[in-house]
């Protein structure tokens, strides 16, 4: 005798003996089992399905269920359940004459226990309803529409709680068998008594995305303009706010959203669709496509931010435990939009612009017309190392966002099994820093199968149950729901799952600030990530490499630093940004890009030398010209450095020279030639620190004057050569004065005859 199969416990009915296929059931006989089953099943113990054969698992099953109405959403005794949906064809298989049927598990009061159901799901014995008619036929591929319709009677739902149910689809395959072909668990919410105060709920929903500009600010790719194009990614985030419901204000006026949302904002991300907007822009050297959608996005979010709460994260979004761990907590640092040193780049292509001082700030300000909060920081992958949270500290962050698996004791305030309280503080060598825990289940609004409206029953499950927790009714009770950044939503699951605080009785809608004035919970200390951050280290060693080329300028730069090399701060800060966790490869590219593009910069400053590579020297002390072009947009302090062999040519210090910008500067080295010829000469230009500018120039300088020491010994030659002379014409006076003179003085021999010839001294010396 053949056994029912997986879906017996859930009710699947044996095929008849041969037939390959079950016979058809008429409308008349459906109802009559329906009336023979239903007593049955609600007078059945759980243990009656002990016999049947495991299901098999969800993601073997070819039918995928989503649920479109689950009426009505909180229950209330006798009420009519009408649970509909859509029923989708997976795999390869055509199955036939498809049925459901809705299981019932134990009640659960606590969070704790509805989670834990997850992982060990219930066997949902404890009631079902009778099998209903779903489909006749369902190709693959193929999709039908379901709907169920049963009662809290027969489903045995007698007190306030949550009850796990299960849709249990079965299906003959065409080997005639029997079996559970496809299901999908959600919950059945009968509301408690309304709690004396109700549990504040805040939302922190992420706009980021990753970067798609070079170094310099040029667009690589029109990938922006996909995600903020109709049905883009970002398109959905901002459709989820949109969606919302709104209601006029007490005071009257233009009506506002039910639920304040918190929005966290990349400046970084906001600026590039700025320039999108401004157009035209250009990507890899063609006209970019999405300067209208850019614009009509960021009309949109202008919309939007006038009427949320806003909160800057640092620009580019950096990953802040990545870049202590590296040793540039700098880079985090001058990120920050709470700093002066926060960076911002004014346009695309090559970076023009100073920085403006709070520059996420002033983005923000500028192009949305906000003034967002700069004192909260979210901790990308929800922990913190210990120096990561003192740089923040440092840089005006007064608050941060963690997940409970960054505290020793981060699940105390979710409301598991006792009150919730998503504020907290962590304790630190500088005394304790505000916290809030975001709650990791209800902001996993994607992870939900079955569905936006299983998302929003699974997030009304949730919140129910925290009136039930011991102590929950009287105290008032907050939750922090925080989706990842790169969140890709149903915005009508997440509208839906937003507006049950302002819908649900015992709950009501908070701002992410307003949390901090709420119940707080004992937590536990900072647990560090368990390596040194997201980011590919390979990639952060070019950062490393950049970051230290940065700074080897901004020791030469003649002014304010953090103003003249904020463009290449935003750099930095883009290409380090926590949305490259996800892409290891592409972050390693763009990490050796912005290394390639900071080494750059150094030859932007060089030495000019003549055509023939010669310079002549017109005298022993004439100077050395030299021609310096500065390319960068900022003033630069330089030294000069020339090497010379031997001691021929002495070359003076010329200290500390300013290069203005985008200009050339002509140097005058004083010199002294010791003696003439020609002399290689290596001229370097550094900063004051030493670090070199540009490449070495070999010269060759070329003097035909007289040294010093070559004056002397001239000089010195000349001398003896005039003594010698004395010395001879002397000698010659006396002999003729001595020796042969007669009586009258007359020379030997007599006296010369008129008009002779009179022997003069020899006019060559000896020497």
């Amino acid at each position: 005798m053949r056994r029912r199969s997986a879906a017996g416990g859930a009710g699947g009915r044996p095929a008849v003996p041969g037939s390959g296929r079950p016979p058809r059931r008429t409308a008349a006989a459906a109802t009559l089992a329906g009336l023979l089953v239903v007593p049955t099943v609600a007078l059945a113990p759980p243990a009656a399905a002990a016999t049947e054969e495991p299901a098999p698992a969800a993601d073997e099953q070819p039918v995928d269920v989503e649920l479109t109405r689950l009426d009505p959403r909180t229950l209330s005794p006798g009420a009519t359940v009408t649970v509909a949906g859509t029923l989708t064809n997976t795999g390869t298989e055509t199955l036939t004459d498809l049925d459901l049927r809705l299981q019932r598990g134990a009640p659960v009061t606590t969070r704790g226990e509805l989670q834990a159901g997850d992982g060990d799901p219930d066997p949902m014995t404890a009631a079902a309803t009778p099998f209903q008619d779903a489909a006749a036929e369902l190709r693959p591929g193929d999709s039908a529409p379901f709907t169920l319709t049963t009662t809290t009677d027969a489903l045995a739902v007698t007190g306030d709680g949550v009850y796990p149910v299960l849709l249990n689809l079965n299906g003959v395959g065409p080997d005639g068998e029997r079996r559970r072909v496809g299901e999908l668990a959600t919950q059945l919410v009968q509301p408690p008594l309304l709690p004396a105060v109700p549990t504040g709920v805040a939302w922190l929903w992420p706009l980021v995305e990753r970067t798609h500009r070079d170094p310099s600010g040029a667009f690589l790719d029109d990938g922006l303009a996909r995600e903020v194009a109709a049905g883009g990614r970002l398109d959905r985030v901002l459709a989820s706010l949109e969606q919302l419901p709104r209601t006029a204000p007490a005071g009257g006026g233009e009506p506002v959203p039910v639920v304040p949302v918190t929005l966290a904002v990349d400046p970084a991300l906001v600026e590039g669709l700025a320039v999108m907007a401004d157009g035209p822009y250009a990507v890899a050297g063609e006209a970019g496509s999405g300067t209208e959608e850019a614009a009509a996005f960021l009309d949109r979010l202008r919309a939007v931010a006038a009427l949320h709460p806003v909160v800057a994260l640092p620009y580019g979004d950096v990953d802040a435990d990545a870049l202590t761990a590296t040793g540039l907590p700098e880079v985090l640092a001058r990120s920050l939009p709470g700093t002066p040193g926060g960076t911002t780049q004014d346009g695309a292509g090559a970076p023009t612009g100073p920085a403006t001082g709070l520059a996420g700030v002033a983005v923000l300000r500028e192009v949305l017309g906000v003034e967002p909060r700069t004192d909260l920081a979210w901790a990308v992958g929800g922990s913190l190392r210990a120096e990561t949270l003192g740089v923040l500290a440092d840089g005006g962050v007064e608050e941060v966002v963690l997940s409970p698996a960054g505290l020793t004791d981060g699940s105390a305030g979710l409301g598991l099994s006792g009150p919730a309280a998503a504020r907290t503080t962590v304790p630190t060598a500088d005394g304790a820093v505000e916290a809030l825990v975001a709650d990791p289940v209800l902001s996993d609004v994607t992870g939900v199968p079955g569905g936006p409206r299983a998302v929003e029953q699974r997030h009304l499950a949730e919140l129910a149950l925290l009136a039930l927790q011991p102590g929950g009714a009287a105290a008032g009770q907050s939750v922090l729901v925080a989706p990842p950044r790169e969140v890709d939503p149903d915005p009508a699951a997440v509208t839906a799952a937003m507006a049950l605080s302002a819908q649900l009785p015992g709950l009501r809608p908070a701002t992410v600030a307003e949390l901090g004035d709420g119940p707080v919970a004992v937590t536990g200390e900072l647990v560090p990530p368990p390596g040194p951050g997201g980011l590919a280290p390979a990639g952060l060693a070019d950062v490393a490499a950049a970051v230290a080329v940065r700074d080897q300028l901004a020791g030469a730069v003649v002014g304010d630093a953090a103003s003249a090399l904020a463009p290449w701060d935003a750099a930095i800060a883009r290409t380090t940004s926590s949305a490259w966790r996800d892409e290891p490869t592409a972050f390693v590219e763009a990490a050796g890009d912005l290394r390639a593009a900071m080494g750059r910069l150094l030859e932007r400053v060089t030495l000019l030398s003549p055509a023939d590579g010669t310079y002549s020297l017109a005298s022993s002390d004439a100077p050395l010209v030299l021609t310096v072009r500065n390319d960068l947009p900022f003033a630069l302090r330089v030294q000069l450095r020339l090497e010379t062999r031997g001691n021929a040519l002495v070359v003076g210090d010329l200290g500390d020279q300013v290069l203005e910008p985008e200009q050339r500067t002509t140097l005058q080295v004083p010199t002294e030639v010791r003696q003439p010829g020609r002399f290689g000469v290596v001229a370097t230009l550094t900063t004051p620190d030493g670090a070199p500018l540009g490449d070495p120039v070999q010269l060759q300088v070329q003097s035909t004057a007289y040294g010093t020491i070559s004056v002397v010994i001239t000089l010195c030659a000349a001398g003896l050569l005039a003594l010698l002379f004395l010395r001879r014409l002397v000698r010659f006076v006396l002999r003729r004065r001595r020796g042969g003179a007669d009586g009258d003085g007359d020379l030997p021999g007599g006296p010369a005859p008129d008009g002779a010839a009179v022997p003069l001294p020899p006019t060559r010396s000896p020497v």
